[in-house]
């Protein structure tokens, strides 16, 4: 690891970083009762299928080449031999021309010339057989599978499943590559023959050039297909939100040449630019040699990881959109050129990333990251930089499944079909079915949620986010519901025993979370109390498994208790949180153990007030902490030391 990955410490970690995300992915799946409709197309048993198919009849015309050879040098053998009885006659003749020896090799030499013709004919038709298979399996199978490659390449760079077959193409490549080579050499060894030996009707000069300028094109195709995006444009400072590319900040793209040949490595430079309009332009080294030494599994490639875009000044000297306001639906591509020169051939190849969205300021991220999924469920063409002139609708459905690998693949665990209907239910109302609802784009990222001042995705971006940074933990072991309306949770909670509480999602906050809990009245009557929401700036002065367990109710004057007692539907609190509490709770140090200054650490208790004479359900400005007022009745039941930072 060291000798091959010292002098690239980010290879190794985006590496890691993948085989990370990818197991998170396998997990959050096995999790998941069903497979949406887009991976089901991805990891259909037909594809796997094919892809062997593929490999066997390249294979296959491999072999057939080769054995194409041995009737090649058949056939230089055979011409060398009737080349010698030839001479030998001419010899003959000189010393005595009609002597019945002569007539007799005549009539061999004659026999030998009809084999001669027979068999040039017959490398021919081998020949000519070989090139249409190949022509054949580009044509069909091979173009279908680079396709559904980079399609799938489409889906894992927005959280689907991490796409492979790669290497397959790669052996494919090659080996139709190889077999092309090797009927040029035939077809090279058939022109040397020529020039030796030609007569009336010899087939060489009618259908060779025909078929050297057929395996010339085959080639030139066959590599410009070759030459492709292994690894989209990234910030290593964001592996999740590929595409996206902050201006002065460095990103990494791979590039690979399907065709491993020994010949063509360090030989082939890559040059890489960005659009046409002259707007950015690409900083760093921009120009690298492919070679096969970089990868681990040995391929021609090239990696890039110093570009850095660049805006440039408008005529007027200030720079065109720089700042918080560049638009997040403009796209853009990242292009790579070179040029092959292999036996004689130039071929000059091109290749572009998947649209890129650029960005000056972070705060720009959550909208261009919706711009690439956006882009990439919708439409599988890979340059159509104009999309978001007339966005097209998204299937819902399909939505939902890319909502939950944004989960899966960002905070590792997926959304069930509860938490997706809810998502349903808040993008498009009450509907009951919305496998063929289609979303329009302005109504995922432009149009504010009704009543609220802030869009669908981002209230769902704020709740990735304070995921990730503050209950990463409790969301991964499946602790937190999340995603519930407050009619869903009142009817899940209504029949549970008093102190059973669930964790859900603020709906009219940004990036807060809160607990609601059910609880009897003396009367027997049920009342539901939820606190007000705590966003990343409370949770990153108090972790939330410790809110969960030391967070206290008083009500009028009764000790301070809490009443949170069992997570939804029975699990003990101390047994699903237990394992995340940073400490036991109110664990006071003597003064001695305090340190050297001999002070004595203090605690938080979260801690609210409620009324006892309201039986309506509470308000979030209800459950506030707790204010000076009941400071007094606090000071009756608890230390000093305890509830310090309480008030």
């Amino acid at each position: 690891l060291q000798g091959k990955y010292h002098g690239n410490p980010m290879h190794i970690a985006v590496i890691i970083s993948n085989c990370l995300r990818e197991e998170r992915r396998i997990l959050a799946a096995a999790s998941m009762p069903v497979q949406g409709p887009l991976e089901k197309s991805l990891q259909n048993s037909v594809v796997s299928e094919r892809q062997r198919n593929v490999e066997h009849k390249a294979s296959a015309i491999k072999n057939s080449g080769q054995m194409t050879d041995q009737d090649v040098k058949y056939l230089e053998d055979l011409q060398e031999e009737f080349d010698f009885r030839y001479k030998t006659i001419q010899t003959l003749e000189q010393s005595d021309k009609n002597t019945a020896l002569i007539k007799q090799e005549m009539l061999a030499l004659q026999a030998m010339l009809n084999t001669l013709d027979y068999k040039r004919k017959e490398v021919l038709s081998k020949i000519g057989c070989v090139i249409h298979e190949i022509d054949m399996l580009m044509s069909n199978m091979l173009t279908e599978e680079l396709l559904d490659w980079k399609r799938r390449q489409q889906i894992a760079c927005i959280g689907g499943p991490l796409h492979g077959g790669l290497d397959q193409l790669q052996n494919c490549f090659t080996l139709l590559a190889e077999s092309l080579f090797q009927v040029r050499r035939q077809l090279e060894k058939l022109d040397e023959l020529l020039t030796r030996l030609t007569y009336d009707g010899d087939p060489i000069p009618v259908q060779r050039p025909q078929l050297l300028e057929k395996v010339n094109f085959l080639l030139y195709n066959l590599f410009r297909n070759s030459f492709v995006v292994e690894r989209q444009p990234c910030m290593p400072t964001h592996p999740q939100r590929p595409m996206v590319l902050k201006t002065l900040i460095q990103f990494t793209v791979k590039l690979r040449l399907l065709i491993k040949l020994p010949e063509l490595n360090y030989q082939i430079r890559v040059k890489a630019t960005i659009d046409n309009n002259r707007r950015f332009v690409l900083c760093g080294t921009h120009v690298k040699a492919m070679n096969m030494d970089e990868s681990a599994s040995g391929s021609l490639s090239v990696e890039f990881r110093h570009l850095q875009p660049k805006e440039m000044k408008s005529s007027s000297g200030s720079k065109g959109n720089e700042g918080p306001h560049m638009v997040t639906e403009e796209l853009h591509s990242i292009s790579f050129e070179t040029q092959v020169c292999l036996y004689g051939l130039t071929i000059n190849l091109e290749t572009s990333s998947l649209p890129v969205v650029m960005i000056s300021n972070v705060s720009q991220l959550p909208n261009a990251w919706a711009s690439i999924i956006w882009y990439n469920l919708s439409t599988n063409d890979p340059q159509n930089l104009s999309f978001f002139s007339n966005p097209p609708a998204a299937t819902l459905s399909q939505l939902l499944e890319v909502l939950s690998w944004q989960f899966s693949s960002y905070v590792g665990r997926g959304l069930n079909s509860e938490q997706l209907n809810m998502l349903a239910e808040k993008l498009m109302g009450q509907q009951v079915s919305y496998n063929d609802y289609q979303l329009s784009w302005a109504k995922f990222c432009k149009e504010h949620l009704p009543g609220k001042s802030f869009t669908f995705w981002v209230w769902l971006e704020a709740i990735l986010d304070l995921i990730k940074k503050h209950i990463l933990p409790l969301w991964i072991d499946g602790y937190i519901m999340g995603f519930v309306s407050k009619e869903k949770e009142r009817i899940l909670l209504k029949d549970k025993t008093p102190g059973t509480f669930l964790l859900r999602f603020s709906e009219s906050n940004l990036g807060g979370i809160t607990f609601t809990w059910v609880d009897q009245l003396e009367n027997g009557d049920v009342t539901f109390h939820s606190v007000e929401p705590y966003n990343k700036g409370r949770l990153s002065a108090l972790p939330f498994a410790d809110i969960l367990r030391d967070y206290k109710v008083i009500m009028a004057d009764n000790v301070p208790e809490n009443p949170l007692k069992y997570l939804y539907p029975d699990i003990p609190k101390d047994k699903a949180f237990g394992k995340h509490y940073s400490c036991q709770p109110n664990e006071v140090s003597k003064p001695s153990d305090g340190g050297g200054k001999g002070y004595v650490p203090s605690v938080f208790i979260p801690v609210s007030k409620i009324l006892n004479d309201s039986s309506e359900p509470h308000s979030p400005s209800d459950l506030l902490p707790m204010s000076p007022s009941v400071y007094a009745v606090l000071r009756e039941h608890l230390s000093p030391t305890v509830i310090e930072t309480a008030v």
